[in-house]
């Protein structure tokens, strides 16, 4: 059997091997074997829907059409978002999206641009 690393976030000993992922079944942490050093500690690395690395200040597309809660109308799939902020929250993304106005954005709803 294969020596698997304790899961980083709760330290569970039960993880398991998915594909190229590691998921820790008590936590339901999912990380790759090389994601350990990529994390610098305890800093939260955002990923968008392709998995490429977001920093603050990127810009972004949204991929699917988003119902926003008191507005008319949906937010599109392809709607640009510029200069976006990751915080860690419920959502990951603060940002400012014209016509709509500040809005909060999950990181599996966009990529990168």
């Amino acid at each position: 059997m294969l020596n698997l690393p304790n899961c980083p976030k709760c330290n569970s000993e039960y993880t398991y091997e998915d594909g190229n992922l590691l998921i820790c079944p008590e936590c339901g942490y999912e990380w790759t074997l090389g994601a350990e050093t990529e994390n610098n500690g305890d800093k939260k690395v955002y990923k968008d829907a392709n998995g490429n690395i977001l920093n603050d200040g990127d810009s972004v597309i949204v991929i699917k059409d988003l119902k926003v809660k008191g507005a008319s109308s949906a937010l599109k799939k392809g709607t640009k978002v510029k200069n976006i902020r990751l915080v860690d929250e419920d959502h990951d993304i603060d940002c400012k999206i014209e016509g709509f106005g500040a809005m909060k954005l999950k990181t599996e709803f966009v990529k990168k641009l």
